[in-house]
């Protein structure tokens, strides 16, 4: 049984295999290549959004670091002035030391999660209008394959549709 089964195996693979030959000899795919990195570094449009998500984080961002500053304030004080304050003080400024870096942590936290949310929002986003004005192209141009050329060792000059991709994305 095993026998007949790698031997009914093996011509639907030899026949599968020459039935594809024989239909790429007729018509050689047409395969494109886009550079998704490139998109990404020289966009005006992807710019602008970073610019956008900058100024609606500046304001958090800034008083971390005002928040980090008064903690570092701290900490320089009480190193300074430890061995001549009261045991009272001492451990009332400790505590406030204490108090200030669980806040600072809690708050960098929470304005890192809020932060990775938006970016992955807006990449998410940006990802399907590559994704559609990909497609699009594709179906236009006869492409049955559009790679990143990140993965891909050699593709012919004519087969790179990334400034196409880039002029559709940024017009929209």
């Amino acid at each position: 049984m095993k026998k007949v089964l790698a031997m009914v195996s093996a011509i639907l693979v030899v026949g599968g295999t020459s039935a594809y030959a024989a239909d790429t000899t007729a018509k050689q795919p047409n395969i494109a290549v886009v550079n998704v990195q490139q998109l990404f570094q020289q966009s005006p449009k992807i710019a602008d959004l970073n610019k956008q998500l900058q100024n609606k984080f500046k304001s958090r961002q800034d008083k971390l670091v005002a928040a980090q500053k008064t903690l570092q304030d701290e900490l320089d004080k009480f190193k300074k002035d430890s061995a001549t304050m009261a045991e009272k003080d001492k451990t009332a400024l400790q505590n406030k030391i204490s108090d200030d870096q669980a806040a600072l942590s809690k708050d960098a936290a929470a304005f890192q999660q809020d932060l990775s949310k938006e970016q992955n929002k807006i990449m998410k986003n940006v990802l399907a209008q590559l994704n559609d004005i990909i497609s699009s192209i594709a179906k236009k141009s006869g492409y049955v394959m559009v790679l990143d050329s990140q993965a891909v060792i050699f593709a012919a000059e004519g087969a790179d549709i990334t400034k196409q991709v880039s002029k559709d994305f940024d017009s929209k």
